[in-house]
C-alpha cells in the first residue's frame, strides 16, 4: 500500500525517512497496526485524535502506527491513540485493507520506486 509524507511534523518524518526501510512485526490494537522500530524521537506535534489512513509514530513505544479504524479508546467513530502521536504521512487508497493484517504479520516500510 502506498503511503505520502504530511508535512505536520518533518522532523518525525525525516528521521523515520532516513531509517528506511524499517521492518516490524504488526501488533493489532482494534482498528490500529503498530510495529516496533530502531528510531527513538520525542514528541513533535502529538496528538491523540488521528484521521482514518494516518501514519505516525508513536514515541513512548518507538512504534509506527497504522490507523484504519476505531481504537479501543476512540470516543466516536474517529481513530484515537493511546497516547499522543506524531503524525507523519498518509495513506493512499483504501486503508480499510489493514484489516487483512494479522498479529505478528511481518510489515516492511520502505520508501517506493
Amino acid at each position: 500500500m502506498d503511503a505520502i509524507l504530511t508535512t505536520e511534523n518533518p522532523k518525525t518524518a525525516e528521521e523515520l525517512w532516513n531509517a528506511l526501510p524499517i521492518k516490524g512485526n504488526a501488533n493489532l490494537w482494534g482498528d490500529e497496526i503498530y510495529f516496533s522500530t530502531p528510531v527513538s524521537l520525542n514528541e513533535e506535534h502529538g496528538r491523540e485524535e488521528v484521521e482514518v489512513g494516518a501514519i505516525a509514530y508513536w514515541p513512548p513505544g518507538k512504534a509506527v502506527c497504522i490507523f484504519f479504524g476505531q481504537t479501543p479508546v476512540s470516543k466516536h467513530e474517529e481513530p484515537r491513540a493511546a497516547s499522543p502521536v506524531n503524525v507523519f504521512a498518509k495513506v493512499l487508497g483504501d486503508p480499510t485493507k489493514f484489516r487483512n493484517v494479522r498479529d505478528d504479520d511481518q510489515l516492511i516500510l520502505a520508501r517506493a520506486d
